[in-house]
């Protein structure tokens, strides 16, 4: 979780102000998530590294889960093969209505904004998810 949030603030900031030593450190954090295959252990491909990670959510706060990180990977103009069978989690979870559920929430009576609850379509992961999909396609 630490690398993604690292790479998501360095993301942030604007290509004509990084410099070396920051676009050396996206590409490291970006490599390593690509070699996990977004979601996978490194040292066995077949499993997941984090089951969390599968179940989308907002807000994520500390957490991480495969929509944020294709978001920022996306963000970066990344596509890579290595990335295919997580978009494929995002496609697969995609109702009739072309909408994405929240699995995971931090929802709580102290959030000014309603988030909704589990297991309902959710704007914020629709949004992103369509985000992603329209960089990577």
């Amino acid at each position: 979780m630490g690398v993604v949030k690292a790479l998501k603030a360095l993301s942030a900031i604007p290509e004509d102000i990084r410099t070396d030593e920051i676009n050396d450190t996206i590409q490291k954090a970006s490599e390593f998530l690509l070699v996990h295959h977004i979601h996978k252990r490194s040292h066995d491909l077949r499993r997941v590294s984090k089951p969390g990670w599968l179940k989308f959510g907002f807000p994520l706060m500390y957490q991480t889960d495969v929509l944020e990180i294709l978001d920022i990977l996306t963000a970066l103009s990344i596509e890579d093969r290595r990335m295919e069978e997580a978009m494929n989690i995002v496609l697969a979870k995609q109702d009739d209505t072309g909408r994405w559920s929240i699995e995971n929430s931090y929802n709580s009576d102290r959030l000014l904004i309603p988030i909704g609850p589990k297991g309902t379509p959710s704007k914020w992961i629709t949004l992103r998810a369509m985000r992603i999909l329209k960089r990577y396609q």
